[in-house]
């Protein structure tokens, strides 16, 4: 089952932590004691870091990802939350692509089907509530949009690049290069080959 096990008690706070973690510079390792430096000092507030784990925003650890990084960028935050939340509840939006305009019962009554009913009715409950209130600060169609343009980039320098001749091996006629392969006939007799590569130099060279 592809969701996540943090979740929020209370969302009020959801939106100004994030804010506030925009306007401050990326920790080292973001502990509660950051969190408290931010002004967000209640039990219920810290339960914003599993959940910024579950977004990919933090490792393991609690160190900030790339993620992080990018969400620090005001133009581009609310694309890339929808990005983590989107690969943090993956289950549910291979069931709705547009899992994010979903009622909380209905979203609910999903996690409910994805769990096999082992959440209970408080962490179904609360598990529905953070994804929702989440999704409500997210920007999906920009996420989208994004992903789009990267699949439709051109190719990189390294892609297009195809094998070079040797200079060499090079003929250049009125700015055109030829390259030119010659088959050379099974022989012993060297006097072939001499014949071959004289008619070559004097026409091509």
């Amino acid at each position: 089952m592809a969701l996540p096990t943090s979740y929020l008690t209370s969302g009020k706070n959801l939106s100004a932590i994030l804010d506030a973690i925009k306007e401050a510079q990326a920790p080292d390792k973001f502990t509660t004691r950051f969190l408290e430096s931010l002004d967000f000092k209640s039990a219920t507030d810290r339960l914003i870091i599993g959940v910024l784990k579950s977004l990919g925003l933090l490792d393991d650890v609690g160190k900030p990802t790339d993620r992080y990084f990018r969400f620090l960028d005001k133009t581009q935050s609310a694309s890339v939350l929808a990005e983590g939340i989107q690969e943090a509840y993956e289950d549910l939006f291979k069931t709705n692509t547009n899992a994010n305009k979903m009622s909380k019962q209905d979203v609910m009554s999903k996690f409910k089907t994805l769990s096999q009913g082992q959440l209970t009715d408080v962490v179904n409950e609360n598990l529905a509530r953070t994804f929702v209130q989440l999704c409500a600060l997210a920007d999906f169609e920009g996420s989208r949009q994004q992903n789009i343009s990267q699949q439709a980039m051109p190719p990189t320098e390294a892609e297009n690049e195809v094998p070079r001749v040797p200079k060499a091996d090079r003929i250049a006629l009125g700015g055109l290069h030829y390259n030119i392969q010659l088959i050379l006939p099974e022989s012993r007799d060297p006097k072939v080959y001499d014949v071959l590569f004289r008619s070559l130099k004097e026409h091509l060279f």
